[in-house]
């Protein structure tokens, strides 16, 4: 079982007073919570049910029914891969093959040395650059496997940089 940290209870205790007595505050909690430490563990969650008097099993439902929320810390590089409607046609699904072949992980999750995260996304709003994806808040467009091998070779090699060239 996971314990906190003094300052992880005294976040979780600030954001807490913030909403105490406000019907429905579950959720504005939980995003407070996830958007100051990253992720709303289940260490987090028991707090919160402890000071919200809220079940546990309540809070636990409501972060595993929202995309939004993450029970584990985001990897060192957060990789999101576009699967809309354009990006799909384009071979977005080879494109998550590759990156989960390059990354070592699946999507969904984190790789096991911390280094990656991989999510599929529904849109990121660059269907002329498909197929398409986010890169620690960079877009990569126009992708193969190929060139998404070379996006993930350039992070282990310059660590976060990137590198814009690969559209062309």
């Amino acid at each position: 079982m996971q314990s906190l940290s003094a300052e992880e209870i005294v976040i979780i205790k600030e954001i807490v007073a913030k909403h105490v007595g406000s019907p429905g505050s579950a959720i504005p909690i939980l995003q407070e919570i996830q958007k100051e430490l990253g992720y709303v563990s289940t260490a987090f969650l028991r707090q919160v049910a402890e000071l919200t008097e809220t079940p546990a099993s309540d809070l636990y439902s409501i972060v595993t029914f929202y995309s939004q929320f993450r029970l584990e810390p985001l990897g060192k590089n957060y990789i999101q891969v576009c699967h809309g409607t354009a990006c799909h046609l384009a071979g977005a699904e080879r494109i998550t093959d590759s990156l989960e072949h390059e990354t070592k992980t699946k999507c969904g999750c984190t790789s096991e040395n911390g280094e990656f995260t991989l999510e599929k996304v529904a849109c990121v709003g660059c269907c002329s650059l498909a197929p398409v994806v986010n890169v620690n808040g960079e877009t990569h467009g126009r992708l193969t496997p190929e060139k998404t091998a070379k996006v993930i070779e350039n992070l282990r090699n310059k660590g976060n940089e990137g590198n814009g060239d690969v559209l062309r």
